[in-house]
């Protein structure tokens, strides 16, 4: 089932407001988890591993961020 356009970019606004602190908050207390118990990994394997959870939560996101930024298409035309 496809969402409309204005379905869309109601839940970017959600995904983006409430979604993507929550993520922050689970993906930074997830590796310090993780290096509580492994110990501290040099400072450039940090920055990788943020960088790839940074960029890993929009693939499940992508079709509904997917046209939110250009005009409504169901929009009747002056």
């Amino acid at each position: 089932m496809a969402l409309s356009y204005k379905a869309r970019r109601r839940w970017a606004l959600v995904i983006l407001l409430i979604g993507m602190p929550l993520y922050i908050i689970f993906a930074i207390a997830g590796v310090a988890l993780l290096f509580q118990f492994t110990g501290r990994p040099p400072i450039w394997l940090e920055f990788a591993i943020y960088v790839v959870l940074g960029v890993l939560w929009v693939f499940p996101f992508k079709k509904v961020f997917m046209g939110v930024g250009q005009a409504d298409p169901d929009a009747p035309q002056d």
